[in-house]
């Protein structure tokens, strides 16, 4: 079987988490409303076709892929990693992307994506083009954020990764 290309998995996953709106009609109080019934369908991809994640140079690896070398040292990254039970990736997405001194990061939709794609753990990664490695006192904030948002929806933060050109440092040991 041929491997696929994290780029190519990541534009599969992508295709494949969808929200469908119905609209139904009912009569509520004698009059006729329009009420929207939200569905949510998520199609998970083939186990065989999923990569593994053991550690946080794997993590690394698959980050780096995302953030290109010609763009690491432009602005800043913010990116989450959606992982099943078994550190198999259901996909990645790029939260947000900003200047060279930081990005705006919604908490709401790392939730979003982990709830729609049923993951079981997440994988945070952000750059930083100035090529510090020590976390700032809004990561490890935020990391807190998120970590604290995600173990009330039963979903675990396994790490948070700031990536350099040179480099990365995991911070989660310091949350």
């Amino acid at each position: 079987m041929a491997r696929m290309t994290i780029k190519h998995f990541y534009n599969s996953i992508c295709t494949k988490i969808k929200i469908l709106l119905n609209l139904k009609k009912s009569k509520v109080m004698g009059k006729l409303n329009e009420i929207y019934e939200v569905d949510v369908v998520y199609k998970r991809p083939a186990i065989t076709s999923m990569k593994n994640i053991k550690g946080c140079e794997e993590a690394v690896e698959l980050f780096r892929e995302l953030i290109t070398e010609e763009k690491i040292d432009l602005k800043e990254f913010f990116l989450v990693a959606l992982l099943t039970r078994n550190n198999n990736i259901l996909g990645v997405s790029k939260i947000g992307m900003g200047a060279t001194n930081g990005t705006s990061v919604n908490v709401k939709e790392i939730v979003q994506l982990a709830a729609k794609t049923n993951a079981s753990g997440v994988i945070l990664c952000h750059n930083h083009p100035s090529g510090n490695l020590k976390a700032s006192d809004n990561d490890i904030l935020l990391t807190k954020r998120i970590k604290e948002v995600c173990s009330i929806c039963d979903i675990t933060l396994l790490d948070h990764i700031i990536l350099t050109s040179e480099s990365h440092n995991s911070i989660i040991d310091d949350i």
